[in-house]
């Protein structure tokens, strides 16, 4: 069926399957890739830094032409873009997922009857609808069908449940809720709570046909069964300058917050996303196991693919084992990656043949420096579109270049400015204006707002304005806080393109599994539990791992001389979702805090779990359990020496 893809001498076939023929392949004119030609940047002016630089040139061109803002008044959107590929393509693949493939006449065929079935039920733009569902066809489907309606589609992290799950649909007026088959128990705990009344219709989507469609829920693929397939007129209303989607963020204070993203906005990330990260068209074929209600699998995979025709392969989640079967088999030559992934796949028994496959693009972010070139080198990538970036921010960077362990660039406008980590807070002059960082010294990221670079910001207007840093340069301006230390490193400066690295957050936010974890949110579902007086918590370094885990230390209740380890531990897994429960525990003799009761961290961190700088008791839940128990010097000293399994 179609043509095969050859690569370095090996064939590597596509799908085999009846429905639909695979992505429409044109011959590729990449070079065979080989571990020889893979060098390292260390210097900017040497010939063939230049003369590499100056190749992107047509590619940045091509950039800025797509990036020039456009009248608000543009009718554009990305559901919109798929109805121009069910013409333009209409026989080449679209997705393919667990042995189903659709092309892209079928794919916008059925989100054209979702659309109509949910117009039916009274969905109208403007309105606002929780999408809670696994990567699955059926979620492209649903996003693609409500943004065709002009309908916001706020997608919940299927990780949320009890608080944090009703919270997101509450702060976002959630009139519908769009759930899978394989969240239904999750829903059905919550949908009676008083904070869920606004919800008018609970919309149910077959997954596995395991379970039933319940009597409280409408079942989506029976509404829309015998509904017209033919593209409805509403996406022709629909602006650049409406809201698309809440994306959710933990920020710095409590729970998750809802970040605004407009048409607008989806479309220029994902344009980056094509036109410079993965360079894709409709010849590619993305491999996809990120979650899509994340930004980066959703705008710069499933966005890019919804602007050039590429074909995705799409998984539930990431499976290390199965990685290069599928690449191999399916013919992915590109795909979006997150730290962890990268990592855990350089962890895996290295054979001889793992740089033999289509594959030649990734991008992503949290590929770090440590394990850049041998992640490279390994699995034969001469494309490394590493970016830096968050749902909610009004600017990133994108390795454009291709340099090495680097985040790349951005015309943006943008400023790190000094910042004071022991102290938590930047450092101003004698004018009480804001110190810009050296190149090479890790300053605070902040991204200027202006008409042309908006902050879209949250539903909360409060929120939104914890996150402006005004009066940064001089008085009136206004900068968005990215709460993110970065440096400015000594490449590109010979072409005016000056390069960063991402340094660590600040504040009381710290990343973990890909997930920005609010310290405050975590703080909170502690400190409900009875034998708890205060908590602190912060993250970690761990070694061989990206971002920071989570630690807590804690000062037990007046009377309380041990934590009971069972009730504290079940209290932990049922508030909190995996990625933001503390993986080490310390408990305090007393709480330091500062003169104005602002509790220390600088020195947890730095003392993290260790058995030689740490004689209070310290518990730990390992990697796969749901319980806490005491931390063995022995085990400390396996995870201190990246051995623990994190």
């Amino acid at each position: 069926m179609g043509a095969a893809i050859a690569r370095r001498s090996c064939i590597f076939p596509r799908p085999k399957t009846n429905l639909l023929p695979p992505p429409c392949k044109r011959p590729l004119a990449r070079p065979i890739r080989s571990r020889s030609t893979i060098w390292s940047i260390s210097a900017d002016m040497t010939i063939k830094n230049v003369a590499g630089a100056l190749a992107q040139i047509p590619t940045l061109a091509k950039l800025a032409k797509a990036m020039k803002p456009k009248p608000s008044a543009t009718s554009d959107s990305f559901s919109a873009r798929v109805e121009v590929l069910a013409k333009r393509y209409p026989e080449c693949s679209a997705v393919v997922f667990e042995g189903r493939e659709l092309n892209w006449k079928a794919l916008n065929a059925l989100s054209n009857q979702y659309a109509h079935a949910l117009h039916g039920m009274g969905l109208r733009q403007g309105d606002c609808a929780a999408l809670f569902m696994e990567n699955r066809i059926e979620f492209l489907g649903t996003l693609l069908a409500l943004n065709k309606l002009g309908v916001i589609a706020a997608l919940i992290n299927t990780n949320l449940k009890s608080k944090a799950l009703t919270h997101c649909m509450e702060i976002t007026d959630t009139q519908w809720c769009l759930f899978g088959e394989e969240r239904l128990s999750t829903i059905d705990e919550v949908r009676l709570e008083a904070d869920l009344n606004k919800v008018k219709t609970w919309i149910y989507v077959p997954d596995q046909n395991v379970t039933e469609s319940p009597n409280w829920a409408t079942n989506l693929a029976q509404e829309s069964e015998y509904e017209n397939a033919s593209n409805p007129k509403q996406t022709l209303l629909n602006t650049i300058a409406d809201n698309a989607l809440y994306i959710f963020t933990s920020g710095t204070t409590g729970m998750p917050k809802a970040a605004v993203i407009s048409n607008r906005r989806f479309l220029q990330s994902s344009t980056v996303g094509s036109v410079a990260g993965l360079r894709c068209d409709v010849s590619d074929r993305i491999y996809l196991c990120l979650p899509l209600y994340h930004g980066t699998a959703l705008f710069l995979g499933a966005g890019a693919a919804f602007n050039t025709g590429a074909s995705l392969l799409l998984r539930r989640k990431f499976s290390g084992s199965q990685f290069l079967t599928e690449v191999r088999e399916h013919g992915a030559t590109s795909f979006l990656y997150i730290g962890e992934i990268c990592r855990y796949l350089l962890s895996t028994p290295d054979l001889e043949d793992d740089s033999n496959s289509p594959l030649t693009t990734v991008m992503g972010n949290g590929l770090r420096p440590d394990i850049w070139l041998a992640f490279k080198e390994r699995f034969g990538i001469q494309r490394v579109a590493e970016f830096y970036g968050s749902s909610e921010g009004n600017m990133g960077f994108v390795n454009l270049l291709n340099k090495d362990c680097t985040i790349g660039t951005s015309t943006l406008p943008h400023t790190l400015v000094k910042y004071d980590v022991d102290a938590d807070e930047v450092i101003k002059n004698t004018e009480g204006f804001c110190i810009e960082a050296d190149v090479g010294e890790a300053g605070l990221l902040l991204g200027k707002i202006t008409q042309d670079n908006a902050f879209e910001g949250y539903t909360s207007q409060e929120a939104t304005e914890q996150k402006i840093m005004r009066d940064v340069y001089e008085n009136g301006d206004a900068w968005f806080n990215t709460g993110d230390l970065l440096k400015k490193i000594d490449v590109g400066f010979a072409l005016g393109l000056p390069h960063y690295q991402f340094v660590d957050r600040v504040g009381d936010t710290f990343r973990w599994m890909s997930e920005n974890v609010s310290t405050n949110e975590v703080g909170e579902a502690i400190n409900t539990y009875s034998q708890i007086a205060f908590s602190n918590v912060y993250g970690v370094e761990v070694p061989n791992t990206n971002g920071r885990a989570g630690m807590a230390a804690l000062l037990l209740e007046e009377g309380v001389s041990e934590l009971d380890l069972a009730g504290f531990s079940a209290l932990v897994c049922e508030q909190l979702p995996s990625y933001a429960r503390p993986r080490f525990l310390r408990i305090l003799p007393e709480m330091d805090t500062t003169g104005t009761f602002k509790m220390l961290k600088g020195d947890l961190r730095e003392q993290r779990f260790d058995p030689a700088k740490v004689s209070d008791t310290l518990y730990v839940m390992k990697p796969g359990s749901d319980h806490y128990e005491p931390l063995s010097h022995d085990f400390a000293d396996k995870i201190l020496a990246g051995e623990g399994g994190y």
